[in-house]
């Protein structure tokens, strides 16, 4: 008996440290407001209305964090930024999280001092044209000129691509992403080359969108996420578990709509656990109970987030693909509330 009381302590004093170990977590609570890097100018992903106040998918995540944190989805100031200024925003205490740096890699886990906490967004490189040039596949793209920055990333996955498939093109240097687009709608490039994700945001924003077309073919693997600073892990435990309760939700079947209907009826545990109806997981974290429940009544569920900020009947007309649930065929799936 004494035995257990002791080792029941001990979890107790441990799980105390851990959460006064956030450092960002008491920062965030003594300052009242989340500060959160977001990409400038991506439509779908993060842009201010016309009243100032800013919406898309990656500004949703940050209005979840905020609602479980401080329990109000609007208590945001998001930092626009560029992915190649993302981590030092991160890392010299700017922002306390980044909703969409660069992509996730080796270099940026070991290097820079950053941590991914979740995966948001499954991407990869793809190309973009205008539908005059009468391609439909990249391998058609034998010749091209193609405006890229020089010793980039989205370079080497070129050059390996095109050498693989046995295709030339020619490269058109350029100092960043930015003159790459405007080189490429000046009509010196035959494509642009970038994330899809970041190719279809562009697209939206363009007069004569219709006008252009994203190719099939991805030729790499960019992974987008939740990124905190690395060594503060109960703060990242706090941004991925917010972001696996949107996920959650969506398997559930928990929506922005029904969360109070279902925290009446539903007698399934972990949904009870996620509604904050059983277990002590809010303590955990150190939050309350309703943490869970506050970041799916932001903006809803992931999916909910995703068909209403970049989905197919949006103007930035993103398929879910690998963005699924994994009951679907994808690769989105939350590990198990217990």
């Amino acid at each position: 008996m004494m035995k257990s009381i002791v080792v029941a302590l001990i979890a107790s004093l441990c799980l105390m440290s851990g959460n006064a170990r956030s450092a960002t977590l008491q920062d965030v609570k003594a300052r009242g407001v989340l500060t959160c890097g977001v990409t400038a100018g991506l439509i779908g992903f993060a842009t201010p209305d016309s009243t100032g106040t800013y919406q898309g998918f990656d500004a949703a995540l940050c209005k979840a964090v905020a609602a479980a944190v401080l329990g109000d989805a609007a208590k945001v100031r998001y930092v626009p930024m560029s992915p190649d200024t993302a981590m030092a925003a991160l890392t010299s205490g700017k922002v306390d999280l980044v909703a969409r740096g660069d992509a996730w890699t080796f270099a940026q886990d070991t290097e820079q001092r950053a941590d991914v906490v979740a995966v948001t967004y499954y991407d990869g490189q793809g190309f973009m044209v205008r539908n005059t040039l009468g391609v439909s596949s990249a391998r058609e793209l034998d010749g091209a000129r193609i405006c890229l920055q020089v010793g980039s990333a989205a370079e080497g996955n070129l050059a390996a691509y095109f050498r693989a498939n046995k295709i030339k093109f020619t490269l058109v240097p350029v100092p960043d992403a930015t003159e790459a687009q405007r080189q490429f709608l000046g009509g010196v490039c035959d494509t642009m080359t970038g994330d899809v994700s970041t190719l279809s945001a562009l697209r939206a924003g363009l007069p004569t969108a219709e006008h252009f077309v994203i190719l099939p073919e991805v030729i790499s693997k960019e992974p987008f996420g939740l990124m905190v600073r690395h060594g503060d892990n109960a703060w990242g435990d706090i941004v991925r578990w917010t972001f696996y309760a949107l996920l959650a939700g969506e398997e559930k079947g928990l929506t922005q709509a029904n969360l109070d209907e279902v925290a009446t009826a539903t007698q399934d545990p972990e949904t009870r656990r996620i509604l904050g109806l059983a277990g002590d997981m809010g303590h955990m974290l150190g939050l309350d109970p309703d943490w869970a429940k506050r970041a799916i009544a932001a903006s809803g569920n992931y999916g909910e987030i995703f068909d209403d900020t970049i989905g197919v009947t949006t103007p930035v007309k993103l398929a879910r693909g690998l963005n699924a649930l994994w009951a679907q065929g994808g690769l989105q799936y939350a590990p198990p509330f217990r």
